[in-house]
């Protein structure tokens, strides 16, 4: 029996190698697996443990080592049919006839001298996951994440100096010992750095050889999104996958594998294709440990809020005084409507809590209507939320895009897989719809289907995958901006009427001071944290103020019962409970109460003034 030092193991990331090698010579109901994964369970929970091992988002797959110890961010894109491998093996040394039992766990390719005759093999399951980077994960995200590795970089046997393309894994063990020297930290997610300057080093570092970059050309790896990049790759789940559910944003830990693999299968030639690419191109991973994510923002503990307590109440405590200064922001993103700014931090940490039958609790549509169509100014507005949500997608409501797009998920049956679309999403993505795109135009088939869809993600919070013979229903948890000229075609929570203070001759000056204001890298980072706090944080509401609330409603009613509908109240109840979260208050009070029914009555006059304005709009 081997001894391990499991500590030195740990830091040198060679313990899947080990544990696998030491348990081929034990007896297999030992328990080794178990004491395995409950140690990189433990491990993991240390503070910043998680730091040193590299991740396949941010390390080009040709700088890792296989079987060392990897993570990976990603969405599961699609689930395939479960399938058999050999748990435990036997070989036959071909020169001395030696026995010896092998284990099958947590790699593609069997040892050589299989004897296939053994009474002592054991044939067990595995489920494969299609998994991809979570669609839509803005590049400040990606940066920050990056830049938290710096410890799993100089770990030896993990990863390789920049300026070797290719070399071979036996001349790299010579050159483990020499640490990767530092990047430079860039100035921030606004520097012009990060698009010149040390680009060329910088691409170098981060790209695969280009051999493997044309080979990728010519693979579908089925983002959901256009233009999405980063590696694809087949999760290999031993135990519990029923946990697992399609469109589950995960950090999956496990063993690389890049090697060849054979499998005699009885799959086409069309699902050998997409269930088994090019090991180079997709690598697999088999999984020791993964931990669902509640969100993908690294400025945030990634352990759950309540085991960080002296976090959350210091942000807790801040986030009144970092309100007044996101408010005066948007209000200059918005051309100092303040109202509407009011509305679009309302909307921005919304969140989907719970379910009441089909009637998701607790999202936020928002239908800014009455935005410029000059100079740019809703793409624009994009990039600035772009800047401030861990993951977001512009979506230009064009009649072509409308026309030609593929939204809804769609299962081929011929290559059995799930075809991704636009709307396979992470939880707590922010989609900005860009109504003002829209021309005139006749929808075809496929248009009014999209248009059909997207009023179902706004209405319900799903999406109906199309398995061509029926539609299921995945239930989904997404953030929904439209901006439009007039009312939008789509349903929405809220419609709010734009009001610049700026004259249509200032607009563009207007718009080139935004990218400006909040300058600091810090500042930027203050706000990115506020609005994911307010989303994750519980909120209730006392017995006292409900009874409150009712009485409230009922006067109302008594002074003009056409005045305030229950749909009305509906929404007053979701603008006071994102009021108070955005306050930091997570118990609704009767001042909280107060100023939510106010900033309704505002809104509502607004829109009220503006459809006498334009009579024909409803």
């Amino acid at each position: 029996m081997i001894h391990i030092n499991i500590t030195d193991l740990w830091l040198s990331n060679y313990v899947p190698i080990l544990i696998y090698s030491t348990a081929s010579q034990n007896n297999s109901n030992s328990g080794w697996e178990t004491k395995a994964v409950e140690f990189f369970q433990d491990q993991l929970k240390e503070r910043d443990t998680h730091t040193l091992v590299p991740s396949l988002n941010d390390v080009p797959l040709h700088y890792l080592k296989p079987n060392s110890l990897v993570k990976f961010r990603c969405l599961i894109q699609d689930m395939f049919d479960p399938e058999f491998y050999m748990g435990v093996y036997e070989t036959v040394d071909p020169s001395t006839k030696t026995k010896m039992l092998r284990c099958g766990k947590y790699k593609d390719v069997t040892e050589c001298g299989v004897d296939f005759n053994s009474r002592n093999t054991v044939t067990a399951e595995r489920q494969t996951f299609y998994c991809v980077p979570i669609p839509g994960e803005n590049p400040w995200v990606k940066e920050i994440s990056s830049s938290c590795l710096t410890e799993a970089r100089v770990v030896p046997s993990t990863s390789y100096a920049p300026s070797r393309q290719k070399r071979s894994y036996e001349e790299d063990d010579d050159m483990d010992t020499q640490p990767q020297k530092q990047r430079e930290p860039h100035a921030g997610p606004h520097s012009p750095s990060e698009h010149h300057g040390n680009g060329d080093c910088k691409r170098q570092e981060t790209e695969a050889p280009s051999s493997q970059t044309a080979s990728a050309s010519h693979l579908d790896l089925n983002f959901p999104l256009p233009g999405e990049k980063g590696p694809s790759c087949l999760v290999k789940v031993y135990e519990d996958w029923d946990r697992f559910k399609l469109n589950d944003t995960l950090e999956v830990y496990g063993i690389l594998s890049v090697n060849l693999q054979f499998i005699l299968s009885m799959e086409t030639a069309e699902e050998q294709r997409v269930h088994s690419p090019p090991a180079s191109l997709v690598p697999r991973l088999h999984m020791l440990h993964a931990k669902p994510l509640p969100h993908n923002n690294p400025l945030l503990p990634s352990a759950a809020l309540e085991d960080n307590s002296a976090f959350l109440s210091s942000t807790l405590s801040e986030m009144a005084s970092v309100r007044e200064e996101i408010l005066s922001y948007f209000t200059h993103v918005l051309l100092g409507d303040a109202l509407a700014a009011e509305y679009l931090i309302l909307h921005l940490i919304s969140n989907v809590y719970s379910r009441r039958d089909v009637l998701p609790l607790g999202k936020f549509t928002l239908n800014l209507s009455g935005c410029p169509t000059v100079a740019s100014y809703t793409e624009r507005f994009y990039q600035i939320i772009q800047q401030l949500v861990p993951s977001s997608h512009y979506l230009a409501m064009s009649l072509q895009n409308m026309n030609q797009m593929r939204l809804v998920p769609k299962k081929d049956y011929v290559a059995n897989r799930l075809v991704s679309g636009a709307l396979q999403l992470a939880r707590n993505t922010s989609l900005f719809l860009d109504e003002t795109q829209l021309e005139q135009g006749q929808l075809d088939t496929t248009g009014v289907r999209n248009v059909t869809a997207l009023g179902n993600l706004i209405s319900w919070q799903k999406v109906d995958y199309d398995f061509n013979y029926h539609q299921m229903e995945f239930p989904c948890n997404i953030n929904v901006l439209i901006a439009s000229e007039g009312r939008s075609l789509l349903p929405s929570d809220c419609q709010i009427h734009l009001q610049p203070q700026v004259a249509p001759s200032h607009l563009e000056e207007s718009l080139s001071s935004i990218h400006m204001h909040p300058q600091a890298s810090s500042q930027l980072n203050k706000f990115r944290i506020y609005l994911s706090m307010a989303r994750l944080l519980d909120y209730s509401i006392s017995d006292e103020v409900t009874k409150s609330v009712e009485d409230d409603f009922v006067d109302m009613r008594k002074d003009d019962p056409q005045s305030i509908s229950a749909e009305d109240l509906h929404r007053m109840l979701v603008v006071a409970r994102l009021l108070s979260l955005s306050l930091g208050q997570t118990s609704l009070s009767r001042d909280s109460w107060l100023r939510a029914k106010h900033i309704e009555m505002l809104r509502r006059s607004r829109m009220e003034q503006h459809k006498c304005v334009n009579g024909n709009e409803p």
